[in-house]
């Protein structure tokens, strides 16, 4: 194995930790602070509407800063915001530091995928690339649910010290192990979002938005949404995060084959059909420990589970600008993110915590609508060009 991939790796753990992490210890933060559980949902959503904007405009502007620089900047500008969090005197300021975290993570991520396609030969890009990602994947699994221990244990304060020590040993690595990488071809931010004038493209980015939006509803409140079967129990939270993270790293290997073999359609419809029922079964589920684990399990599994056949379409669909959709859609994921947190904040006095699921079960049915939409245009653009192709032949 290579180590500058799997520096690079540890740095997308980092990330993928402060992004999920939150959630577990936003209780802790409320009473931190002295603001509502919904107020304290914003650490979340400030960090992610950052990255999801900033991502492909650093990737445009900094096209020409060498890439180890900006690597190191990139990490170095995350630790300092962590730790910045850590030490928050007031929420503002708090407020403040994530979107210093999400400005530090937008520069890193895809200036991390980068790096590590064009340090490996071409026929080994595709597995450079899934090394460096997998460390964000396994952060659901093991980082967020190491920082919840840490938070639920000592301080919510001390998990974010844990995410800067993370990406500080990444930077380390960066630092000693990478040389100078070679520029890659500079692409303006106009052409980065050319394709999404494809209808078949917007719609399914749509779809991953607002199924993100969706489920993320419950999992940035997941503390409260939960409580009656997990009450302040810490390590029964940190288990049933590493349940959630697993199946859905499981079911991403899973879905994905599945893309290849019967068709990203029926994958995805099937995906969606399935979390709109466990959504809507979470406000019955969570006042029981086991059927919260199974809720928790399918959950996971299936949020995941659908990131694969959603990018397996953007790539059937747009071969040509492959990593420019794939980036767009990660910025879907975390505009999902951003607007969860927001609705999530301003239906808890409405329907209550515990009901947040019937919210999500709702956005995910509009999800399955515009994923249908998607495949009737990309049928639609399947005929004309088989018509074409006949007529010229």
């Amino acid at each position: 194995m290579d180590r500058r991939l799997l520096v690079l790796a540890l740095g997308m753990f980092a990330l993928g930790t402060d992004s999920f992490v939150m959630a577990a210890v936003l209780p802790e933060i409320a009473r931190g602070f002295d603001v509502s559980i919904g107020a304290a949902g914003q650490v979340t959503t400030v960090y992610a509407i950052t990255y999801a904007l900033m991502a492909p405009t650093v990737a445009a502007v900094a096209a020409n800063v060498p890439r180890k620089t900006l690597l190191l900047a990139s990490l170095a500008t995350f630790v300092v915001a962590n730790l910045a969090t850590a030490l928050a005197p007031t929420f503002g300021f708090a407020l403040a530091t994530r979107v210093l975290a999400g400005i530090g993570a937008a520069m890193f991520a895809p200036t991390a995928t980068g790096a590590a396609a064009s340090m490996v030969p071409p026929e080994k890009r595709g597995f450079a690339l899934a090394v460096v990602i997998t460390g964000l994947t396994t952060s659901t699994a093991l980082g967020t649910p190491a920082g919840a221990l840490i938070g639920g244990l000592g301080d919510w304060r001390w998990t974010m010290v844990f995410v800067s020590a993370l990406a500080a040993v990444s930077g380390l690595g960066v630092w000693a192990l990478l040389a100078e990488l070679p520029l890659p071809p500079a692409i303006g931010l106009a052409k980065r979002l050319a394709p999404v004038a494809d209808p078949r493209v917007a719609l399914t980015l749509l779809t991953t938005l607002v199924y993100q939006t969706g489920h993320f509803i419950s999992y940035t409140y997941f503390t409260v949404v939960l409580d009656r079967a997990l009450g302040h129990d810490t390590l029964l939270i940190s288990a049933l995060l590493v349940l959630w993270g697993a199946s859905g790293m499981v079911a991403n290997l899973v879905t994905g084959r599945l893309s290849d073999v019967i068709g990203n359609r029926r994958v995805i419809l099937a995906g969606l059909v399935i979390l709109i029922a466990d959504m809507a079964w979470l406000p019955t589920a969570g006042a029981h420990l086991w059927t919260t684990v199974i809720a928790v399990a399918v959950w996971g599994a299936v949020a995941w589970g659908l990131l694969a056949p959603q990018q397996h379409r953007l790539v059937v669909v747009a071969p040509q600008s492959a990593p420019v959709v794939l980036g767009l859609n990660t910025s879907g994921t975390y505009l999902g993110v951003t607007a969860a947190g927001v609705i999530g904040a301003l239906a808890i006095p409405t329907v209550g915590a515990h009901d947040l699921g019937y919210v999500g079960a709702g956005i995910v049915v509009a999800a399955l609508v515009l994923a249908e939409l998607a495949t009737l245009k990309i049928n639609a653009a399947n005929r004309t060009a088989h018509s074409t192709a006949l007529a010229s032949a």
